[in-house]
C-alpha cells in the first residue's frame, strides 16, 4: 500500500508598502505596510510500499501458522532536511466467505518488524519490534518502524513476520482473508 503524507509547508511573510523617496519619489506622505502570505509545498513525498499478498498456508484449530510477510520500505524524498517519520501496522478480522461464514479476529494475528533488512541516509532507524519476543497482536494499530531524527532524504526496509493463531472453536475448515495495512506520517 502507498500512502502519501501532506508536505509540510514553508511560510515566508513579505511587507508590501512604499519604497524611500530617495529611491523612487512617488510614495505618498503617509503609507501603510501590509503582509502578504505565500506556502511553498516541501518538495518530495513521504511514501511506504508492501507486499500485495501473504499466505500463511494451513493449519487445525488451535495450531500458529508464520510466515515473513516480504519486504515493507519506507522512503522519505522530502527535501530539504526531510524529517522524522514512524510507520504504522494494523490489521482486519479474517473472514471466511463462503457457508458456513466464520471469523478470526485480529487479535488472534501478532507482527514483529525484526531489525533493518536495508537503510540509507542518516538514522536511527528505529523497529517496533526488534525480536520474534517484542511480537504484538494486531488488534489495535501498532507502530511498525521509525525513524526519530531530521536530516537529510533516507529510507529503510525490514521483512516483517505475521504469527495467526488459529482458534479452538468458531472456525471452519476453508479459507480466510484478511488485510494487513502498512502507512507512514
Amino acid at each position: 500500500m502507498r500512502r502519501r503524507t501532506q508536505p509540510p509547508l514553508v511560510t515566508m511573510a513579505v511587507l508590501a508598502g512604499c519604497v524611500p523617496a530617495a529611491v523612487l519619489p512617488s510614495c505618498p506622505a503617509s503609507t501603510a505596510a501590509s503582509s502578504a502570505t505565500y506556502v511553498l509545498a516541501r518538495a518530495g513525498a513521504l511514501t511506504i510500499t508492501a507486499p500485495a499478498a501473504v499466505s500463511l498456508g494451513s493449519g487445525t484449530s488451535g495450531s500458529q501458522r508464520s510466515a515473513q510477510m516480504g519486504t515493507v520500505t519506507v522512503t522519505d524524498t522530502r527535501a530539504p532536511g526531510a524529517g522524522a517519520w514512524t510507520a504504522t501496522v494494523s490489521s482486519t478480522d479474517y473472514t471466511r466467505t463462503t457457508p458456513p461464514v466464520a471469523t478470526i479476529g485480529r487479535a488472534n494475528m501478532s507482527y514483529w518488524s525484526g531489525q533493518a533488512t536495508a537503510t540509507q541516509g542518516n538514522g536511527p532507524f528505529v523497529p517496533g519490534q526488534p525480536t520474534a519476543a517484542a511480537r504484538v497482536t494486531l488488534a489495535v494499530p501498532r507502530t511498525a518502524f521509525s525513524r526519530t531524527a531530521q536530516g537529510g532524504v533516507n529510507s529503510a526496509s525490514w521483512n516483517p513476520t505475521l504469527v495467526l493463531s488459529i482458534p479452538f472453536a468458531g472456525v471452519t475448515a476453508g479459507t480466510y482473508t484478511g488485510v494487513v495495512t502498512h502507512s507512514v506520517a
